[in-house]
């Protein structure tokens, strides 16, 4: 893995807990902790489930192939601010 970026999208899985979904955030803090954020799937009865932080090294990855394309953040409207967070990232074209 190139960079912790490339998470975002991956299903994954805490080793600690077994709390297991898709990465949907990563965090960098001043201290050098790198952290990630994992949403459930919708349960049985439709209703999501609260997300979790968790650092990256408890994490593993149960499938390597991101479950939709991951913006590019070096250039185009997500790199400048321009965009906003409703816009769905498939819809860039830059």
């Amino acid at each position: 893995m190139e960079s912790h970026i490339e998470l975002l999208g991956l299903k994954a899985e805490d080793k600690v807990t077994n709390f297991k979904g898709v990465i949907t955030s990563i965090s960098f803090d001043l201290y050098g902790c790198i952290q990630a954020i994992i949403t459930p799937a919708v349960d049985d009865k439709g209703e999501t489930k609260d997300s979790k932080w968790f650092d990256v090294t408890r994490l593993t990855i149960t499938d390597p192939t991101p479950v939709m394309k991951q913006p590019n953040f070096k250039k185009g409207y997500i790199s400048t601010g321009r965009k906003g967070a409703s816009d769905k990232p498939m819809s860039e074209k830059t």
